[in-house]
């Protein structure tokens, strides 16, 4: 029976005294409990009979985790049930009693079906209670109730399309940018309404979508179109509506660097020591600087190459210009301003990204590491006073479960 030996710190943070339940799996839904639980909550991770997928994915680690699961699961307590068996929904309803908010990213209509949806249920029965559900693409309209990955939405909503090479049809991000935005946007979606809750003494239900986040994501090229009608296709490393902007050539690979506006232009240009590029009415204005993109950038290209990136890097940015080299994720991580603001943190439990928000008073912490699976049964079914009875009446009825059960499916 896996069992939690890892010493458990004070909780802080702006969000101490608030209380989760997380019934989400893979990225969006764990990386919004992760960013509450980093700064206080108190979080109980309750994962389906097969257990949160991503225990499998990545690099394999001890306890039967990953380094996909490690990155999304920290600071969080778990414990496993069936949900699909009606001991189990009693007993989520009685963890529900002083929960603050519960998200999910189940399938459209799953918790209807299990007879625990949240008009007619939850919100009747805990008035107070914010849930948020996220899903792919929404609860009305052609494809409500769809799989929704990132890679998919990524597709349905442009910005595939955009992305890549200049010529090219476009290509998917490299990483699941859509997922952790929406992560980011459920967060933005219960703190709001913890606020609101605050006015009214009421909960709600929230919903927060990959595809609705993606096409946020897609300005300003979407605006763009919006306004011309004209549909914007990758640019690589430039930008269609500035100039200079992109990547390049020094002597050891290749620095990014760009000008928004002509004060900008002029001190880039004399940094680089071409007042004279400036001075070109080719590249008056940012207008013209687009029209004569190919002529400027080769301009620039021929001082940066004379240039090895991350000295030329420093060199703008002590100008008060935006440039910077391409670093590979290994010298992102061991680069001196990643230690500078604390975000690599290797607990000896626990390797991974530090907190990247700062608060003065009531900072956030790293107090517990990712989990192994229903590591604190016993004590969160304590603190809700579960006795030992019930507890071997539950794990006799396959409703709470000790190990993962690998060949079940798990919930939707």
């Amino acid at each position: 029976m896996p069992t939690s030996t890892t010493t458990i710190a004070p909780r802080q943070g702006p969000l101490v005294g608030l209380r989760v339940i997380d019934l989400t799996r893979v990225y969006a839904g764990p990386s919004c409990t992760q960013i509450l639980a980093d700064h206080g909550a108190d979080v109980i991770k309750i994962e389906p009979p097969a257990g949160d997928e991503t225990r499998d994915w990545g690099a394999k680690l001890p306890d039967d985790r990953s380094s996909y699961f490690d990155g999304l699961n920290r600071n969080k307590r778990t414990i496993a049930l069936d949900l699909s068996k009606a001991p189990a929904k009693a007993l989520l309803l009685r963890l529900l009693d002083g929960t603050d908010v519960m998200v999910h990213n189940f399938k459209l209509g799953t918790l209807i079906k299990w007879g625990l949806g949240y008009a007619d249920v939850l919100s009747q029965r805990y008035p107070r209670l914010i849930q948020c559900t996220i899903t792919g693409f929404g609860d009305t309209g052609p494809l409500a109730g769809m799989p929704g990955y990132d890679v998919v939405v990524q597709g349905f909503s442009g910005l595939a399309s955009i992305n890549g090479e200049a010529g090219s049809t476009g290509t998917k991000i490299g990483l699941p940018l859509v997922d952790h935005a929406t992560g980011l946007s459920a967060v933005n979606a219960i703190l709001m309404a913890l606020y609101e809750r605050e006015r009214s003494g009421r909960g709600q239900h929230v919903g927060v979508t990959l595809f609705n986040t993606a096409l946020v994501m897609t300005h300003p090229a979407s605006a763009a179109w919006m306004a011309s009608g004209k549909v914007p296709r990758p640019t690589g490393n430039a930008e269609a509506w500035t100039a200079p902007y992109g990547a390049y050539p020094c002597t050891d690979g290749h620095v990014f660097t760009g000008a928004g506006n002509d004060r900008t232009f002029a001190k880039l240009c004399s940094a680089l020591g071409a007042p004279e590029i400036a001075a070109d009415p080719r590249f008056a204005s940012n207008a013209d600087r687009v029209a004569h993109r190919a002529a400027l950038d080769e301009a620039i290209a021929a001082r940066t190459r004379q240039h090895a990136a991350e000295a030329l890097s420093m060199r703008l940015l002590q100008a008060g210009i935006a440039a910077g080299p391409f670093l590979d994720i290994e010298q992102a991580f061991t680069h001196p301003q990643t230690a500078a603001n604390g975000m690599l943190v290797d607990t000896g439990e626990f390797k991974g990204l530090g907190l990247p928000l700062r608060f003065l008073r009531t900072p956030g912490a790293i107090r517990l590491a990712p989990q192994p699976f229903a590591a604190q049964t016993d004590e969160v079914l304590a603190e809700f006073g579960v006795s030992d009875a019930d507890k071997r009446a539950l794990e006799d009825s396959g409703a709470l479960l000790r190990q993962r059960v690998r060949s079940a499916g798990g919930p939707a």
